[in-house]
């Protein structure tokens, strides 16, 4: 069946790129870290270029590790605090969508209910909120606890957790602000609920101290390849960032996930399956091959390997980089990303040494890789949309800004041509640019129908 929608983009935003060693680049920005300037500037042209929204990745933790290698590797060493960053973009942009990670498992439903409520005000109904239960040591530790909690018990949690701040983005009915001022009435209170939430986990009486949001509720993300997560995204997520490695894989999790989804009374049409791919694009092959080297012959090897180390669980240091990569230090299951860690499994069992899974890291370690010209990129991407691999992508750009730069002039034109991507947004709100429905209030629609 021909699609008769248009392709939703995302920028991915780590502060001077995805790569690691994109801080090295002549074009970005050193001191962008601490600049909201660079931050607004990247905002800005994916606003321009009519991107359905930013992405902000983030752990509540700086890296733990070894200390050499993350002297060298700034990304997680020091970046704002999202929901700050978001309040900024909120009032210094006007069409693109705010989406910010925040964990379930280091914050109070009712705090995270009331911060984005209040920036999907402040930007007009453009705010969305990316659900992570974590999936690193590094941030328990500052949380009061030692280390990260067991898998389920994190899902268990996370899904409490969204069930509760979807109770109290409801605690004010549409409408329910009457501004009375003859009759010195603020709000109906018959349209203003409170929760009474009693479960395993959380105890919120609520209601929740703001109006209904300009979306309903904010939009929701989630990431996550194992069953507990494609469960919770088929229950409760609007995006999904999707980490396959290839089509055929992706098009295997877009179903899954998709079909899962009328078990909770919801369309498919209300989620948007987008995985994150690595874009190097150059006007020949050549060029654009030579961007990817640049970037990998900057990163230090003991950056590869602390970022190996850290997502399986083992101590590298003692391989050396011309020897295949030792199976027996695998983990059995991984700690975090179950798509991520079958990428990586995929690889070693070819044979690969140490350090070609180094390089094959930093090319694409969380998602798929794309380098190529405009036209093979394009191709790529309009395969994937069409055979409904992916509603869209979220663009994880080498350097920021310029990889973005090159992107919009480069394969924009070319996907625009094709009748795949918008000329113009197609309404104000986030939810409306991805073509999502607004969520019923559940309050109101217990109510019995007047007579």
């Amino acid at each position: 069946m021909v699609r008769t929608d248009k392709m939703k983009l995302g920028t991915f935003v780590y502060t001077f790129g995805f790569h690691p060693a994109s801080w090295l680049h002549p074009a970005s920005d050193v001191n962008g870290a601490n600049d909201f300037a660079h931050l607004l500037d990247v905002a800005k042209r994916s606003e321009a270029a009519k991107f359905d929204f930013m992405f902000m990745a983030d752990s509540p933790a700086a890296a733990v590790g070894d200390p050499k290698a993350l002297a060298r590797i700034p990304t997680k060493m020091n970046r704002f605090e999202p929901l700050s960053l978001l309040s900024a973009l909120a009032v210094t942009t006007n069409d693109l969508g705010l989406v910010a990670t925040v964990s379930t498992s280091y914050y109070e439903p009712y705090n995270v209910a009331r911060l984005f409520a209040s920036i999907d005000h402040l930007s007009k109904g453009r705010v969305c909120w990316n659900v992570v239960t974590s999936d690193h040591d590094e941030t328990g530790y500052n949380f009061n606890r030692e280390g990260l909690d067991p898998h389920a018990l994190r899902y268990e949690r996370g899904n409490e957790f969204v069930d509760v701040v979807f109770g109290l983005w409801d605690s004010f009915e549409e409408g329910a602000l009457l501004l009375d001022r003859e009759n010195g009435v603020y709000y109906d209170k018959d349209k203003h609920h409170t929760l009474n939430h009693k479960g395993k986990h959380f105890q919120v009486r609520g209601p929740l101290n703001i109006a209904r949001t300009p979306q309903g509720r904010p939009v929701i993300a989630q990431a996550g390849g194992s069953e507990p997560g494609m469960d919770m995204a088929a229950r409760t997520a609007e995006i999904v960032f999707s980490l396959a490695s290839n089509i055929d894989r992706n098009r295997a999790f877009y179903e899954n996930v998709k079909n899962r989804m009328p078990a909770s009374g919801r369309d498919p049409d209300d989620l948007k399956i987008m995985p994150g791919i690595v874009i190097n694009v150059g006007e020949t092959e050549a060029e654009a091959k030579a961007k990817v080297d640049y970037l990998i012959d900057k990163m230090h090897p003991d950056v590869g390997r602390l970022m190996l180390s850290e997502f399986l669980e083992a101590d590298l240091r003692d391989v050396a980089l011309d020897k295949p990569f030792p199976m027996d230090r695998l983990p059995p299951a991984p700690k975090g990303s179950r798509a991520l860690f079958d990428e990586l499994v995929d690889f070693v069992r070819s044979g690969r040494t140490v350090g070609e899974l180094i390089r094959h890291y930093a090319e694409k370690h969380t998602g798929n890789g794309m380098t190529g010209t405009p036209a093979q990129i394009a191709d790529y991407m309009e395969e994937w949309f069409e055979t409904r691999a992916a509603d869209g992508f979220i663009l994880m750009f080498p350097t920021l800004p310029s990889s973005l730069d090159d992107f919009v002039r480069l394969v924009l034109p070319e996907l625009r041509r094709r009748g795949l991507f918008r000329e113009e947004y197609e309404g104000k709100t986030l939810r409306e640019n991805l073509g999502l429905s607004m969520p019923v209030n559940r309050f109101a629609k217990t109510k019995e129908p007047a007579r």
